[in-house]
């Protein structure tokens, strides 16, 4: 196992490196597909070698020396790089958190403070392979849509310079350091891949090297800094006052006694999740180009963050820190949910919807309970495979029709209809049954209840409702047609229909496999950490969705062949007004012809960004506050 992992993680470094010499495009898209399928088939073969030990957790790597010293090379090179760019563009506040972590981590390992027993570096669980097979799987087929995406891309944006080699090779530096750190045991090499996705993060950001893509690359960069300061913290106080320095004996210690390294790690998660009130520099990751935006926020970056929050779930169970992170995390699914409303732009409904679960997710890991756990892993799953497909397809839509704008969607599924029809499968994944996001949610809320979480029930009933609102507002639009819309031509890359086609395939798999995964996977997870653990959906449950899903397939088929054969008489379209009689226009009050268009109704002036967002960073800022310093207070 010790070579496969070495291998799994290695690997896309080399895939990498390749992809950074070869600037021809055919060359550059058999590297990708071979990397891609190479790194599905190890991640598929660590996931059986796992399963078929029996479920049994493995710890592993303990003597890794020329490993610890190669890492504080790259996290000196890491400094020194993000350095120089801080002082070419004058934002030498992202040096200044860079330098700090870098030297705090340096004078911990290199001044014999840290704890000298050798401990597993790394640890394989279910969680763990979970993770490993999505971001094997979603990641990879992400690079394969942007072999035909960033073609289509430089061809419509020809002002950018073409850094295709460049940009590839970071996509796989990404995957990468995601293996490592969800295979991470030692919180030191966990905070070593941490900083290579944040650094990796801010120049995937900036890749067109514009203004805006400047200032916000920047604004990622010294948040996720931030957070990195505080796993610094963390690691160095869990290191000298508690002789901890491994995830897997953190979460055994009593929680009232590593409070303070607890708290401190779930500020980091807070930061990379993008929670409020951090939430500014993932809404900012969209300047860059969709494939990059697509391994932000579904199988990468955010998903570190809620990660790192479901390994800390059974220290945070209880405690203060929990008590913060599930606050915080449910105030960011209702506000980033109702600010979904109030935007026309696809990748920004994307980008707050984003937000919004992981806000879900990041509060049922702060409860901490099984129930609360057991949805927290689905929504990671299901919310993975989902928004990726939901980036990717409207990352095609922009390149075909010029627009992202919702209401330009009217027709599409005339105009797409491929493209419309998978674009109606991510949404349907997000909110409707018996896709597991919504089952997941009411897992989530049945936990909260069970717990007594009043505010987190509110929370999730009101984010519920708003999150209801935007999915169906968007379906609703893609579905409605004119009379004069006409199918257009297809012009999306084949690269990018393997990947859009995939991701569709899994979000419907995914549910019929559902009961399976719950009962082999993450319920013996829940067990192995809780040491208690029961079924959340009952036989009588699995059975009424297995009636659902089939009834998804089964009823519009039934309609089809039956509208196929049926005769209907054709009316005239309700208008609000007397039709003129062409169905496009119709005659109002006082008498005058008009055209009808169809328009969606965004509230904006009711809950806007500018009516929301500064109240909302306050009372989270106070949230976070107000615990820390409860915290500190009751370990002292």
């Amino acid at each position: 196992m010790e070579s496969l992992i070495i291998v799994l993680i290695g690997f896309p470094f080399l895939s990498a490196f390749l992809l950074s010499i070869f600037k021809n495009n055919t060359i550059r898209q058999i590297i990708t597909y071979v990397s891609s399928v190479t790194v599905i088939a190890m991640a598929i073969a660590f996931a059986v070698k796992y399963f078929a030990s029996g479920n049994s957790n493995m710890s592993l790597f303990t003597d890794t020396k020329i490993i610890d010293y190669s890492m504080i090379i790259i996290e000196a090179f890491l400094m020194v790089l993000v350095t120089i760019l801080s002082f070419k563009y004058k934002q030498y506040y992202a040096a200044v958190l860079s330098i700090s972590q870098t030297a705090l981590m340096f004078w911990f390992e290199l001044s014999g403070r840290a704890p000298h027993q050798e401990v597993s570096k790394v640890y394989i669980d279910q969680l763990t392979v979970i993770m490993v097979l999505i971001v094997a799987v979603i990641g990879t087929l992400i690079t394969v849509y942007a072999c035909g995406y960033m073609k289509d891309y430089h061809n419509h944006h020809k002002e950018f310079m073409d850094r295709r080699r460049y940009f590839f090779a970071l996509l796989y530096v990404f995957l990468g350091a995601m293996f490592g750190l969800v295979l991470s045991n030692s919180l030191i090499w966990m905070y070593f891949f941490w900083e290579i996705t944040s650094v990796v993060s801010f120049l995937l950001i900036g890749y067109t090297r514009t203004n805006e893509a400047i200032h916000n690359c920047f604004r990622a960069l010294w948040m996720n800094l931030l957070g990195g300061c505080g796993f610094a913290v963390a690691i160095v106080i869990a290191g000298i006052c508690f002789n901890v320095t491994d995830m897997q004996s953190l979460i055994l210690c009593d929680g009232k006694i590593i409070v303070i390294p607890v708290i401190l790690l779930s500020f980091a998660a807070l930061t990379k999740s993008a929670q409020l009130p951090f939430s500014k520099w993932l809404l900012g990751a969209m300047v860059a180009p969709t494939p990059s935006s697509a391994l932000l926020h579904s199988a990468t970056m955010v998903k570190a963050g809620v990660y790192l929050l479901l390994r800390l779930s059974p220290v945070l169970a209880g405690s203060y820190a929990g008590s913060m992170v599930s606050l915080v995390g449910g105030f960011t699914f209702l506000i980033m949910s109702m600010l979904a409303i109030t935007v026309s732009d696809g990748k920004k409904v994307l980008a707050y919807s984003t937000i919004s679960n992981l806000g879900l997710i990041t509060a049922c890991a702060g409860v901490g309970a099984e129930e609360t756990v057991w949805a927290g892993m689905f929504l990671l799953i299901f919310h993975a495979i989902s928004k990726s497909l939901l980036f990717q397809t409207v990352g095609a839509i922009e390149n075909s029709t010029g627009s992202r704008d919702i209401e330009t969607m009217h027709g599409l599924v005339r105009r797409h209809p491929y493209l419309a029809w998978t674009l109606v499968i991510g949404i349907a994944g997000m909110f409707l049954a018996p896709f597991g996001m919504l089952i997941s949610k009411w897992a989530a809320l049945k936990a909260f209840i069970d717990n007594g979480s009043i505010v987190l029930i509110l929370f999730v009933c009101f984010g519920s409702a708003t999150t209801l609102f935007y999915w169906m507002k968007w379906m609703a639009t893609v579905l409605a047609s004119k009379n004069n819309d006409t199918k257009a031509k297809n012009t999306t890359s084949a690269n990018q229909w393997v990947s859009i086609l995939i991701h569709s395939a899994f979000m419907i798999m995914l549910c019929f496999a559902f009961p399976f995964i719950s009962s082999h996977v993450i319920i013996p997870y829940i067990h192995q950490v809780f040491n208690n653990a029961y079924q959340v959906i009952s036989g009588d449950n699995i059975i009424i969705m297995m009636i659902m899903l089939i009834s998804i397939f089964v009823i519009p088929g039934i309609s089809w062949i039956s509208a196929r054969h049926t005769k209907y008489s054709k009316v005239d379209r309700y208008i609000n007004g007397v039709n003129a009689g062409d169905q496009m226009n119709y005659i109002d009050s006082m008498g005058e012809k008009r055209r009808f268009f169809l328009a969606n109704w965004y509230m904006e002036d009711i809950f806007g960004e500018k009516k929301l967002w500064n109240p909302s960073i306050m009372i989270s800022i106070l949230l976070i506050v107000t615990f820390f310093v409860i915290s500190i207070g009751g370990a002292f």
